[in-house]
């Protein structure tokens, strides 16, 4: 899609504040029924695709506000006492501890319904207007099916239980809003019809979307491919998963050279870096801010020491906490954790499918193409090299081995590990239990708890007839 920069930039500005105030007025005087979110679409005046992309264009609703607390119950920090005490929200504490009844934040669920409202919005919008064809108009409708489906993903992957294609069917979805209309209540569904939409979202919005964009908050064919191959590694469709991985590496397979940044810095990333393919953001909660949450020595003492993620990823704490490490390695290029697309997630995503086909030498390629890019050069004797020593076995199930734990170590904090435990814990070799301490008391969260669905906030189920998830 072509833009005249300033002048649409400022357009886009306006309705996006318009739309933002909106918003916010209607959130706080009628958010109590079903969804948390209960504006009247016939409030808005948008009738043209510049106001179609002007609402997908929101950034803090449609890039900004995925849920986190997957990534606040998963397993590569933790917190100090103090800091647990200290934290201002009983629902951080809760969710931390897997506490049976943990309650969390309405703006878990209520945040990307909001994107999904929006996508609603336009897909109804474009159905009045004329011509309903053309590069801008199919770029549109194809953005907002990707936002509805990328939405969708989100909220099934804390709130539905993980995929399992012997019990999809009958194991509660969540509600496919596909209406601005808030007098209709959609049930949950099953799980089945649930990843049903999200893939036939997707896979219609890949049809539609451009090539490339200038903005990479907007969705391409590649980034659609991309949310394909993450959707079935979280079903465990691996074959899907690998054939989306490689399309889309076709398509764009630029990693970041990481001896060209400033590992030091306070946050090494920009936004926008040569390796993301769309760009989208979690709010830290409280347990996750640099303050508080501190990363398992065990995990950072994973990274070798001539590998660039050691300093990019982290940074040492000071005072009462020297000694420990905070993240700071967010793609999001602040303290917000990123959540998108980039190269180096697809790569591991295509290694783990070759490994998982017994396509042994093609994994771990994509491995080691990737971790080359991640490793400080040394110099002896006038001739540079990497320090970097590649994989090498013979086995698919060690390939598979080391694919997983590089996996860990360079998605950290990218809203993925909760997913990852839920799908891995099914195979008795990768499963783990997770343990924590608080004040002298134990907390564990074995392998296919019911806590890894995590329960719908309070307020939508006492506001809605949908049910909730079982304890």
């Amino acid at each position: 899609m072509k833009i005249k920069k300033k002048k649409d930039e400022r357009n886009i500005v306006f309705f996006a504040k318009i739309f933002f105030i909106i918003i916010a007025v209607l959130s706080l005087a009628s958010c109590k029924k079903y969804l948390d979110l209960k504006p009247n679409a016939s409030l808005y005046v948008a009738s043209s695709l510049r106001d179609c992309q002007a609402l997908l264009d929101d950034y803090s609703v449609m890039n900004l506000a995925y849920p986190v607390d997957g990534e606040a119950s998963s397993d590569n920090y933790y917190l100090t006492d103090a800091s647990w005490s200290s934290l201002p929200d009983v629902e951080a504490q809760e969710t931390y501890i897997w506490a049976l009844q943990a309650q969390h934040r309405t703006s878990q669920w209520s945040a990307p319904y909001k994107a999904v409202f929006n996508s609603n919005l336009v897909l109804q919008l474009l159905e009045k207007i004329s011509p309903s064809s053309g590069s801008d108009y199919n770029a549109i409708k194809g953005a907002a099916l990707f936002f509805r489906g990328y939405s969708f993903f989100n909220i099934a992957s804390l709130f539905c239980k993980p995929f399992d294609a012997a019990s999809a069917q009958q194991d509660p979805g969540i509600p496919i809003r596909q209406s601005t209309d808030v007098e209709v209540e959609d049930d949950r569904g099953t799980v089945q019809q649930t990843y049903n939409q999200i893939i036939q979202d997707l896979k219609t919005a890949f049809e539609l979307l451009p090539e490339t964009s200038p903005i990479k908050s907007r969705p391409t064919k590649t980034a659609a491919l991309a949310a394909l191959a993450r959707v079935y590694l979280a079903m465990g469709d691996y074959k899907n998963a690998g054939e989306m991985a490689d399309a889309c590496l076709k398509k764009y397979n630029i990693l970041l050279d990481f001896k060209l940044i400033n590992s030091s810095a306070p946050f090494p990333f920009s936004r926008f870096n040569t390796e993301v393919i769309f760009s989208a953001s979690m709010p830290p909660s409280s347990s996750l801010t640099q303050n508080n949450a501190k990363i398992l020595k065990s995990l950072y003492d994973s990274y070798d020491v001539n590998d660039i993620r050691k300093t990019a990823f982290f940074r040492a704490n000071t005072g009462i906490n020297i000694g420990t490490f905070a993240f700071k390695g967010s793609y999001d290029g602040s303290s917000n954790l990123f959540c998108g697309f980039a190269t180096d997630e697809v790569y591991l995503i295509r290694a783990e499918c070759y490994a998982r086909d017994g396509k042994i030498t093609e994994a771990l390629k994509d491995l080691n193409d990737l971790l080359i890019t991640r490793w400080k050069d040394q110099t002896i004797n006038g001739i540079t090299t990497t320090t970097y020593t590649k994989y090498v076995t013979s086995s698919a199930d060690v390939a598979l081995g080391f694919v997983l734990n590089e996996r860990r170590k360079e998605l950290i904090f990218r809203g993925i590990r909760w997913t990852d435990l839920r799908r891995l814990n099914r195979e008795s070799q990768f499963s783990v239990i997770l343990n924590r301490s608080v004040n002298g008391n134990s907390y564990t969260l074995p392998p296919n708890d019911l806590k890894y669905t995590l329960l719908i906030p309070r307020d939508v189920i006492s506001n809605s007839s949908i049910s909730q998830n079982p304890r």
